[in-house]
């Protein structure tokens, strides 16, 4: 009877296990492939914002932004295409909307940005610069400002005082013994000023000059004294004037209020100058509103200091970027809201910004080091 029980025994088992060795076994997912290795090509936008991003002949593109997106791109094996936008806004909504994966220029990191869509680690680091007219009244204004203020009436005030005091000592030693100072205590006073202030210019201090032994004294201090206060008070409006003529037409964001002030339309500049109260005219273009500089229908322009430098300096003579920031601005690469590659990018951003390469294509652009950049 033992072979029907263990039969029994062994149909029960099977039975059991017929269930689970039916059920097919889950199939593990396969991890998904980051972008560029072998995966999909990224489109990244752009837009012509020399020397950050420049569109050459047959377009081909090149810049800092874009040389740095290139060196990163080879380091992480990034597959892409660029594509060209008109204008940062409509480069801006690409990137939001998706239609874009990265944006490479010269994008500001700013508040209202950084609300709807991210940005990798700041490569460059610079500031808003005021561009004004090198000629016309506009250049003479620096130098009024000078005269004018009360430093300078206060230099003049104090000359003057020591002068006319001067003149009333030799006045009280010469009224009895020399002429020129007797006759009533106005033509007295009036000839010591005189003589006084002859004296002081070195123009002819031996005319009508002290006969008596205290005037003569004070004649050779007075003469001693003024070749050094004269010298001190060139010198004083000298650097004075030379420090105008640096800082130029506008000196601190309070100078603006007043002028006639331009900036591009929808620009981080455009954001810094509603936000300080400061009324000015939005124009398409940087050089749209260069171009109304220069025909004196602004005083000044507001725009990205490295931007605006090189568009000057190659296209605007007869401009100025003037010695001062207004603002501090960071440029970076935008990337859509959430988007996984940040992280990958941020790594290389930061190796890249450290390294030799990164010097040399700021000195080939800027012709300068990587002073003011995002990763030192």
């Amino acid at each position: 009877m033992a072979p029907p029980r263990f039969l029994a025994i062994l149909l029960l088992l099977l039975g059991i296990a017929a269930p689970a060795l039916g059920q097919p076994s889950p199939i593990q997912p396969a991890p998904a492939q980051p972008a560029g290795d072998g995966g999909r090509e990224l489109v990244v936008g752009t837009k012509e914002a020399a020397p950050f991003s420049m569109k050459g002949e047959g377009g081909t593109w090149e810049g800092i932004s874009i040389d740095l997106w290139r060196h990163v791109a080879q380091q992480l094996g990034l597959r892409y295409r660029i594509a060209e936008y008109p204008t940062v806004q409509a480069l801006l909504d690409a990137t939001r909307g998706r239609q874009v994966d990265v944006a490479v220029a010269a994008l500001t990191v700013t508040a209202d940005r950084k609300r709807d869509m991210d940005f990798t680690q700041p490569f460059y680091a610079t500031g808003l610069g005021v561009a004004v007219s090198s000629q016309g009244w506009a250049s003479w204004l620096p130098v009024i400002r000078t005269f004018l203020s009360f430093n300078f009436l206060q230099a003049v005030l104090v000359l003057l005082g020591i002068a006319l005091l001067v003149g009333v000592l030799i006045w009280v030693f010469e009224r009895r013994e020399n002429p020129p100072y007797g006759g009533g205590p106005v033509r007295g006073l009036t000839a010591g000023a005189y003589w006084s202030a002859i004296a002081m210019t070195q123009a002819g201090a031996a005319q009508d000059g002290p006969r008596s032994l205290p005037g003569r004294i004070l004649a050779v201090i007075w003469m001693i004294a003024s070749v050094v206060t004269i010298a001190t008070f060139i010198a004083g409006i000298t650097s004075a004037l030379t420090t105008q003529r640096m800082q130029g037409l506008v000196r601190n964001l309070a100078d603006l209020r007043g002028l006639r002030v331009g900036v591009v339309s929808g620009s981080s500049a455009a954001e810094f100058l509603h936000a300080q109260r400061v009324e000015n005219q939005g124009f398409p273009t940087p050089q749209d509103g260069l171009r109304a500089v220069q025909a004196n229908r602004l005083d000044a322009f507001v725009y990205d200091r490295p931007l605006m430098t090189w568009i000057v300096r190659n296209d605007f003579p007869a401009l100025e970027v003037l010695g001062i920031n207004l603002d501090t601005q960071n440029y970076a690469i935008a990337l859509a809201e959430g988007d996984a590659l940040r992280n990958r990018l941020d790594v290389a951003l930061l190796e890249t910004l450290r390294s030799e390469w990164w010097q040399q294509t700021l000195f080939r652009y800027l012709g300068q080091a990587a002073e003011n950049t995002g990763g030192r």
